[in-house]
């Protein structure tokens, strides 16, 4: 099993572009493994009495920043959605941020769901279906053109594919994923996961070649040990602006140290 990881997303809502810069470095400073932004347009909730208004900032032109504002961590969007550019292109910035950062991108990818960022940007919504299609159809211009590209990345960029849908989603995770992320109870991603196992058998993988992700509350620490124990080795936490408060983060490094074999 992969060593537990402890990471972070930034959710670039409600906050000052400083705010923000500020609060990357305390979370690389904290010790955490991963920083993640998320690829939407517009705020998700909080805020105004329309959950959807308020300061906002786009997910690849930041993660360019943080390429150059980090030394150690892991960045990356939880997820970017494919809809939004052409798949070969979002390689080409894939690789151009992965080489700005060392060799620190974690690429994550997801269908995309939230119909206000296409409706406002003339993307075309669709339907779940057409959208995992798009997806689908991608994945491989993806992967070609990361081995295309010169200079090539830092290293073979690892895929994170986002989402928990049973019939598309998790057979392109077993094709294409190296980090599966999904949200849920315990006994929603156990059974998941064992979805996900199906599918890499379907498709020739070997499913300890995926490590298992998922976001978690950080007042949850008592169920950590349960979560890592069906297989979950990467624990992500959601911080919204403007505040970004990083309190209850310590106990999970500490926890993390423990199981790695470091405290």
């Amino acid at each position: 099993m992969p060593p537990v990881r402890i990471s972070v997303q930034l959710q670039p809502q409600h906050a000052d572009y400083e705010q923000i810069r500020d609060a990357v470095t305390r979370t690389e400073d904290l010790g955490v493994d991963a920083i993640y932004n998320w690829d939407h347009f517009f705020p998700l909730f909080g805020g105004n009495p329309d959950r959807t208004a308020g300061k906002h900032y786009e997910c690849w032109t930041m993660l360019g920043a943080w390429a150059e504002q980090t030394e150690r961590v892991d960045i990356g969007a939880l997820v970017s959605c494919n809809s939004y550019r052409n798949p070969q292109l979002l390689a080409d910035m894939a690789r151009t941020i992965d080489n700005m950062s060392d060799g620190r991108l974690v690429f994550g990818i997801g269908a995309g769901w939230f119909e206000k960022d296409y409706d406002e940007y003339g993307y075309d919504f669709g339907t779940p279906g057409s959208r995992l299609r798009a997806l689908s159809d991608a994945m491989p211009l993806i992967v070609d053109r990361l081995g295309r590209l010169d200079p090539p990345p830092r290293r073979r960029i690892p895929i994170l594919i986002g989402g928990g849908g049973e019939k598309v989603t998790l057979r392109i995770a077993a094709q294409y994923a190296d980090v599966w992320h999904g949200y849920g109870e315990f006994d929603t991603l156990k059974h998941k996961l064992g979805v996900l196992d199906n599918w890499c058998a379907e498709v020739g993988r070997d499913p300890g070649e995926i490590t298992r992700s998922t976001g978690f509350s950080a007042s949850k620490i008592s169920e950590a040990d349960a979560y890592h124990g069906l297989g979950f080795t990467e624990f992500t936490f959601g911080l919204n602006g403007p505040d970004y408060d990083l309190s209850q983060i310590g106990p999970w490094l500490a926890w993390r140290d423990q199981v790695n074999g470091a405290g």
